[in-house]
């Protein structure tokens, strides 16, 4: 029987973790597949006003013609690699949750990082269901309210682990990836989402 956490943030956010999603030899063989044939990018961002250079590598992709705009800048989705429509079909056949591109992070090491954000972009809808494949490296993934920033919540989510994120968490919750002075090997993050089309 598989594990399934399911954790409920107030007031109307839900998080369900499965630590073995995939075995651990898909698992690496995945991971080994992405960082091997992608054509990672590092882009800058608008934060603060500023433009500064992501602290991490990035690929985004998905369904011809899907554009997502966060951050200042615009991403054009490039096709699907081959490997990630399998996953695509199972979180459909799953979860029954239709997503149209996917979102991938390579976090090289321990100064890699995500900052204090939220998945709140207009194109993602009002309740939107981000499912996100974590590969590699055991990383810390915490998330504080908006309301009360003291008030926090945090996974390790493991190599081969699924974190699905739904209801109204973006709207009140945010979450990161802080660095770590550690010794680390590279992660992956797959983050499948649904992009609306904006007029």
């Amino acid at each position: 029987m598989r594990e399934v956490l399911v954790k409920t943030l107030p007031p109307n956010g839900t998080i369900d973790y499965i630590p073995d999603w995939l075995e651990d030899p898909r698992a690496d063989c995945l991971m080994l597949c992405l960082q091997q044939q992608i054509e990672w990018e590092r882009r800058s961002i608008r934060m603060f006003g500023r433009e500064l250079m992501q602290p991490r590598l990035i690929r985004f992709m998905g369904d011809p013609g899907v554009i997502y705009r966060y951050s200042g800048a615009s991403y054009i989705a490039a096709p699907w690699h081959p490997a990630l429509l399998p996953l695509r079909q199972r979180l459909r056949d799953e979860y029954r949750l239709e997503f149209n591109s996917v979102l991938i992070n390579l976090y090289r090491d321990g100064n890699d990082s995500m900052g204090w954000h939220a998945d709140d972009e207009p194109e993602l809808g009002p309740h939107p269901a981000i499912a996100s494949v974590s590969l590699g490296a055991v990383r810390r993934f915490q998330l504080r309210s908006l309301r009360l920033p003291r008030k926090r919540f945090e996974l390790k989510p493991e190599h081969g682990s699924l974190l699905l994120m739904r209801g109204a968490l973006q709207q009140h919750w945010q979450h990161q990836l802080p660095k770590t002075t550690r010794p680390i090997a590279p992660r992956i993050n797959l983050t499948f989402r649904r992009v609306l089309s904006r007029d």
